[in-house]
């Protein structure tokens, strides 16, 4: 065989001197230097850069990633705050959940639960983002009203009920929104009452007493000392918004305030095909007014079944963000908005469970969207959350007899329902201006199957509560009585169609976002945190409404003076004395004049 062809294992390789004393040197456990080694020095060297290249390597990939990752932690966790101050370019949601008291969210998170099969560990959004407290007392009463409320938000300072960000001396106070338009920020409001109401009223007029809703239409739009600080509003209440000789009017003089608005240069949508068009906000043209509705957008439950007709708070939020954000996308500062959940605070009055539940989860659906929205966006932010003030004395249980009542409520008595006291109250009334032949038996059939039975789910209601929705068919009257009819069935309590002063919930995207919020607190501090956060400084916008205020007086009718803030407040109804029992415990007519349905929430 040739010796190319041998077998490998059968070639004889004999072992040379050398690979005999390295086998021994191996056996007694001593290596044998080799100073003709198998890698000589260019071998090496190419080892060594290649360890050097990849441990470099290595080390740029490290430090890229903590770089990144601190930059997320001061972006998304830090929430802006360096040595106790913020600190970059940030955004702001504020959202005030109107009405909203600790007991809303137990109410809520029980019915959902029955609703949807789901366990009793499964809590809402909210619940997971709970941090602290407020107080929210008013410098004339321990029970609060949103105009007070909310100007303790904008301002920071406590005030009389009914003060649109004016101070008990009849002062006007720089509000958060007007220095942060002033200070370059885009800003806007979001709610789904009027525009006009309250709370939003507080960020960008000043008035005197809450019912000068005219003027504080006409404010908002620019013409005001201040001129223009509201870039988007979204919400209803058009009604303030047109002369009073056009139909949808609640005006009381011939002002056309949209068309003012326009001339200051806000693009205007007044309908469900005008939401559409803004494409959740990819197609917003700023300045912007939106005005869905007449006066209050519906209740959700509501709303859900006229769609096609009114835009959600979840869509307005949603909407409004993105819009903000893309203004601000090449911009020095971020923006500041503020939602409102408005109408919980309208069930809440009602004693409306059905209306309230379905509120809250609207709510709490918007309040996600937020903390979707920060955790996608460029730009660090943060959202808080509170009420001004509880609504309705709620409570998940309810005395119905005078012995002692079973440890039990009912989620399951709303679920059946479909639509709340105030849309079967107004179904009522007309069913009546446009049945006036009817029996009484027919109406008695309409009330039991039509309302109850398919719009409440109540298929035990008695001949009393029948009897009492005819006596009082009115719509006001009549949606207490079928509040009360779904109420007392579910075993909820309510202790009034008013405020109560119960400390309100604080919620925030993260602890770390609102460290000066955890624990309890006075609701200015909410406000004081508002002005920190954003690093504003509120005295020079207050010295300008000041100086400039009197340019923006008018004269009356019978040639006297009116100033720009509205007509103005008697000194009994700005102190502090209506915590002093005056011997009356009952309204008279006066309290009820004031606290009308259009002026108590």
């Amino acid at each position: 065989m040739a010796r190319g062809q041998e077998p490998l294992l059968a070639q004889d390789h004999a072992s040379s001197d050398s690979d005999v004393e390295e086998e021994d040197a191996l056996l007694i456990g001593q290596h044998k230097s080799q100073s003709n080694t198998k890698y000589g020095w260019p071998f090496w060297r190419e080892v060594g850069v290649f360890a050097w290249a990849l441990i470099a390597t290595a080390a740029v990939i490290i430090i890229a990633v903590m770089y990144q990752h601190q930059q997320s932690v001061q972006r998304k966790d830090g929430g802006g705050w360096k040595d106790g101050k913020p600190n970059g370019k940030r955004n702001m949601i504020f959202m005030v959940s109107d009405g909203m008291g600790p007991t809303s969210l137990s109410l809520t998170r029980s019915f959902r639960q029955f609703q949807s099969g789901l366990s009793p560990s499964d809590v809402l959004v909210l619940d997971r983002h709970l941090i602290g407290s407020s107080r929210t007392r008013s410098t004339s009463s321990l029970i609060t009203d949103s105009a007070a409320g909310a100007t303790a938000f904008s301002c920071g300072f406590k005030s009389y009920n009914g003060a649109i960000s004016v101070l008990p001396d009849h002062s006007p106070c720089g509000t958060v929104l007007e220095a942060a338009k002033k200070t370059g920020y885009m800003t806007g409001l979001v709610v789904t009452t009027r525009i006009t109401d309250a709370t939003p009223a507080c960020f960008a007029a000043h008035v005197n007493m809450r019912a000068e809703e005219d003027k504080i239409a006409e404010q908002e739009i620019g013409n005001n000392p201040l001129g223009r600080v509201v870039d988007l509003m979204l919400g209803g209440g058009r009604c303030h918004f047109l002369p009073n000789s056009t139909d949808g009017s609640c005006r009381a003089d011939d002002k056309d305030v949209i068309a003012m608005a326009k001339d200051n240069g806000f693009s205007y949508v007044n309908d469900r095909k005008g939401f559409n068009g803004l494409n959740l906000g990819s197609k917003v043209k700023l300045p912007l007014l939106g005005l869905f509705a007449g006066r209050d957008i519906p209740y959700e439950v509501d709303r859900r079944n006229m769609n096609d007709v009114y835009p959600s708070l979840d869509e307005m939020a949603r909407t409004a963000l993105a819009a903000l954000s893309e203004a601000t996308r090449d911009s020095d500062q971020g923006f500041f908005l503020m939602i409102e959940g408005s109408r919980i605070d309208h069930a809440g009055h009602g004693n409306d469970p059905v209306a309230q539940v379905h509120e809250v989860l609207a709510y709490d659906k918007a309040f996600s969207s937020v903390l979707e929205f920060l955790e996608k966006d460029r730009v660090q932010g943060v959202v808080v959350s509170t009420s001004d003030h509880e609504t309705g004395g709620l409570a998940t249980a309810r005395q119905l007899h005078t012995t002692y009542p079973e440890y039990l409520w009912y989620p399951g008595m709303l679920a059946n329902a479909t639509h709340s006291g105030e849309h079967l109250a107004y179904q009522l009334r007309d069913h009546l201006a446009g049945k006036t032949s009817d029996s009484a038996d027919d109406i008695q059939s309409y009330i039991r199957k039509t309302l109850l039975e398919e719009g409440l789910g109540v298929h035990d209601a008695t001949e009393e509560e029948i009897n009492s929705l005819i006596d009082h068919s009115d719509p006001w009257p009549a949606s207490y009585v079928f509040a009360d009819i779904i109420s007392r069935r579910a075993q909820v309590g309510w202790s009034t169609h008013g405020h109560s002063a119960v400390d309100v919930n604080i919620y925030a995207s993260k602890p770390k976002d609102a460290r000066p919020l955890r624990g309890n607190h006075e609701n200015t501090e909410v406000g004081n945190f508002i002005r920190d956060y954003l690093g504003l400084d509120l005295e020079p916008l207050t010295k300008e409404l000041k100086e400039k205020g009197a340019l923006f007086d008018t004269l009356s009718p019978d040639g006297t003076t009116q100033s720009w803030m509205g007509k103005p407040v008697p000194d009994e109804k700005i102190v502090d004395h209506v915590d002093h029992y005056q011997g009356d415990f009952k309204r008279n007519l006066e309290l009820e004049e004031e606290h009308a349905h259009e002026h108590m929430h």
